[in-house]
């Protein structure tokens, strides 16, 4: 039975977009929620010629693109590279785009913009938006929906989770190894993986999956080179689910929209 359990200053510590996937961050202070997400998230893709999505698997430099959504308009920046605006095109051609090797289709964002990143991440390369049409499923305990995002709409990660494995690495890591679009103050370690229900205002999310965790986690987000195998190696003594993988934070579908903040009271409606 759902039990509603309000934990002492369990809270909204930080809210994360990500508008191009595999690029910066944006923190936000307050943003919607939407069923896919927090606003804006993974609504735009690099992809190469062929439509397959770039990652910072193997274009780690794709981590030093800052994005930043003005109006109807999108800004990607570089170290080096300067900067790029352009109208979102949200009318354009329809175009494949594979994910993961799960067909989906974008809306290219055009030449200009295309140059500029190829330039960057030294490899032709063009920037696709998710089509207002999009309809794309996700899975796990509840289902939901989300743009170009690996899998469910909102990364859930608790700071207690990085102050325990920040103890165990040989030098602590900021939370943008990770990537999560929210962190939450005032859980135990890891309690992202046993809430079933949570509510931030008049927004409620349901549990889907673990995160499994990937080479991703080993690159400087700020520098986007590679470091090594912390803290894959760390997670790896006291994370790791068989049949899986090394797990890390939460995945969450959208159960119910609204706006959130940062400070905002975290409540636990039901444990799994």
């Amino acid at each position: 039975m759902a039990t509603e359990t309000p934990l002492p200053a369990t809270r909204i510590a930080d809210l994360v977009s990500y508008p191009v996937k595999g690029c910066a961050g944006v923190p936000v202070p307050s943003t919607p929620l939407t069923d896919a997400g927090l606003a804006h998230d993974r609504s735009f893709m690099v992809v190469d010629d062929d439509g397959v999505f770039r990652t910072q698997r193997r274009w780690p430099r794709l981590a030093q693109v800052q994005p930043a959504i003005r109006g109807d308009r999108i800004e990607l920046s570089a170290p080096g590279a300067g900067s790029i605006t352009v109208d979102v095109d949200v009318i354009g051609p329809r175009r494949a785009v594979d994910l993961f090797g799960t067909g989906y289709r974008g809306i290219d964002q055009g030449d200009p913009v295309a140059e500029w990143l190829s330039d960057v991440l030294g490899a032709r390369s063009r920037l696709v938006r998710v089509p207002p049409e999009h309809d794309r499923a996700t899975d796990g305990e509840a289902p939901g929906t989300s743009g170009y995002a690996d899998s469910c709409a909102v990364h859930v990660l608790s700071r207690s989770a990085l102050d325990l494995l920040n103890e165990r690495l040989p030098e602590p890591l900021p939370v943008d190894r990770f990537r999560p679009n929210i962190v939450v103050d005032g859980w135990q370690p890891h309690d992202e993986d046993r809430a079933a229900r949570i509510r931030m205002g008049e927004a409620v999310l349901g549990f889907a999956k673990l995160a499994i965790r990937c080479a991703v986690t080993t690159i400087d987000q700020r520098t986007g080179h590679r470091t090594g195998l912390e803290p894959l190696r760390t997670l790896a003594r006291y994370r790791r689910v068989p049949g899986e993988g090394i797990a890390f934070g939460a995945k969450f579908a959208v159960l119910r929209r609204g706006t959130l903040a940062v400070g905002d009271p975290v409540v636990v409606e039901a444990w799994r």
